[in-house]
This record gives C-alpha cells, sequence and structure tokens, in this order.
C-alpha cells in the first residue's frame, strides 16, 4: 500500500496501489492542485544516428519502430525512396540493429532481391499493401509459441490490416490470408500490443470523425484475445474533446507500468506553411509536403476508449 498524509485532506477511499509503480502523467492520483503545474520534461536534440540514404530508402522513409529484444535493439522501418500512392510494391520494411540505440547498422540478410540486389536489410517485399505502414511488436504473452514471438499488423482501407508473425523479427510469414482488423481508414501507422493489464491484444488504428476521409484524423481502438479474431474499432474520445488531427499514435505500455499506456502522438497542422517554395527547394523538399506542420504531444490512456492530455505543451516542438 502507497499511503499519502495531508493535513488538508481526508482520502476516504484510497487507491490500493501495492508495488505499483504510478506515473504522474496523468491526474488519475490528483484530487488537487494548487501552486503547482504538470509539466514535461525539455527533450535534446542528440544529432542523427541513422541516415536514410541506401537506394531502396531515401526521404519517404517513416513509421519507425524500435524494438528491445534482449541486449539489442531492433529498428522496423519502411524503405520508399519516392513519393506515390499508399501501398505499392516500392515500399519495403527493412531492419536495423543497434546494442545501445546510437550506433546502427544494416544486417545483410540476402531475403529480397531489390533494385537488382540481394544485399541489403530489407525483411518484406513485394507484400503490398502490407509494407505501407507494417508495425511489428515483441509478443509478451506468456506461454507464447516461439514462432509468434513477433507479431505485426500492416495494410490499407482497401485490405484491412493484415496479420504476420516471426520467430525472431527477421524471418516473417502471414498469418492467415483474410484481414484481421476491418473498419478503420488505416492510412497511416497502425499500432498493436500484448496488455498485460487488460490481458488482451490491443490495436490503435488510424480512423477519421467523419464518414470516409472526412472530419479530423483521428484514433480508434480495437482488442483480441487472440490476435486473430478483433472487436469493431471504437473511436477514442479525448478528455476535453478533439480539435485537432493526430496523424500517428505510437500508442505503447510504458514498460515500467504496463497499466499505463503512452502515446507520443503526432499533431498534425494542415495548411500550417512554415518554408517558403523556395526554402523548400534548398532543403531538398518534394513540393507536395511542406505545406503542412507537425509536432508531438503526449496522450495517455489506462486502458479504456478515452485519452488523457494534461500536459498541454508540445513533446516535440
Amino acid at each position: 500500500m502507497i499511503a499519502c498524509v495531508t493535513a488538508a485532506v481526508l482520502i476516504t477511499s484510497p487507491f490500493d496501489l501495492g508495488s505499483r509503480r504510478e506515473l504522474f502523467v496523468d491526474r488519475h492520483l490528483i484530487e488537487s492542485m494548487e501552486g503547482v503545474t504538470l509539466e514535461i520534461g525539455t527533450l535534446h536534440d542528440e544529432g542523427p544516428v541513422f541516415q536514410f540514404d541506401k537506394p531502396w530508402e531515401g526521404p519517404f522513409c517513416g513509421y519507425s519502430t524500435v524494438i528491445k529484444d534482449g541486449d539489442r535493439y531492433m529498428l522496423f522501418y519502411r524503405g520508399l525512396p519516392k513519393a506515390g500512392g499508399d501501398g505499392s510494391n516500392i515500399e519495403t520494411t527493412c531492419l536495423a540493429l543497434s546494442n545501445d540505440g546510437i550506433e546502427w547498422t544494416r544486417p545483410n540478410l540476402g531475403l529480397f532481391e531489390v533494385n537488382g540486389t540481394k544485399a541489403n536489410n530489407v525483411i518484406l517485399a513485394n507484400a503490398a499493401p502490407v509494407t505501407h505502414n507494417f508495425s511489428p511488436f515483441l509478443d509478451s504473452r506468456e506461454g507464447i509459441d516461439p514462432d509468434e514471438k513477433f507479431k505485426g499488423l500492416g495494410g490499407t482501407e482497401a485490405s484491412g490490416l493484415i496479420a504476420y508473425i516471426s520467430p525472431n523479427g527477421i524471418n516473417w510469414k502471414r498469418l492467415r490470408q483474410e484481414p484481421v482488423v476491418t473498419g478503420g481508414m488505416f492510412d497511416s501507422q497502425n499500432v498493436s500490443f500484448w496488455s498485460e493489464s487488460e490481458q488482451l491484444y490491443v490495436c490503435y488504428l488510424r480512423t477519421w470523425t467523419g464518414g470516409g476521409y472526412s472530419g479530423l484524423r483521428s484514433i480508434s481502438r480495437s482488442t483480441s484475445s487472440d490476435f486473430i479474431n478483433w472487436t469493431k474499432p471504437e473511436q477514442m474520445m479525448f478528455d476535453g474533446g478533439q480539435a485537432e488531427h493526430y496523424y500517428t499514435s505510437q500508442t505503447q505500455p510504458y514498460f515500467r507500468a504496463p497499466h499505463i499506456y503512452v502515446a507520443t502522438a503526432a499533431r498534425f497542422m494542415p495548411g500550417r506553411q512554415v518554408v517558403s517554395a523556395e526554402e523548400a527547394n534548398q532543403l531538398g523538399v518534394n513540393p507536395s509536403y511542406f505545406r503542412d506542420c507537425s509536432d508531438a504531444v503526449l496522450l495517455t490512456s489506462r486502458g479504456s476508449s478515452i485519452y488523457k492530455k494534461d500536459i498541454k505543451t508540445a513533446l516535440i516542438r
């Protein structure tokens, strides 16, 4: 039991926390505040650690996922050298490895021929539209089949989300032909994980607040007991209401307090242009991709269909 004693407030129904770690990322355990505020720490840009500079990579790489497996870090990302429609076979899924999260190398896997050579780090190719936004995770469910240690989802509105499994994060196979999650737009990154606190697989996926691609870009949630049969996606609600576009959520259980889900969500601001056409040209930015802005905000959830945004300052500005 973790107890808090104050002279001003008598708590008649305390939370029994046991030995569970709690984070002050929301107001869940805060009854009142006077003269104090919740503030986020300042992140420091330490510079680039990995360049997407191979012929099968390029400026349209994205939807990166970092997984810690034992003593190594695994970076999964989309390889895409040029702009185009979502879900083409130009898109691949690539892997980089690191022992410290700073120095990264590309394993020469020889699995798929891309640009006339198998000398690359591609783990999925010719699998459109899965490779548009393939997002894997390390399954922490107790007693999981070793051949399904890694799982992942990818796909678009037309295909639904397709499930893949892998014993090592390198060699992947499709779990079944039919999609496992439907009913979303899926036009960005859709993340999933095993929830220790809910004892369910949880997927946070892209939807819109209006019909089709109308309204605001938003996030919905679906759950499953077996990673095959999923519930109908439920629109996430935002404490205080949603007045902003959210492009990706990256919702994950916090590793030292897995009952709290932390989302470093990309807040999207369409039409907010901060560089001129000339400046964009000097930066080498595609002419179609400089008229909008994005930053990142911190959202949290405790396994419900509600996101809290109790810290208003941008996480990454």
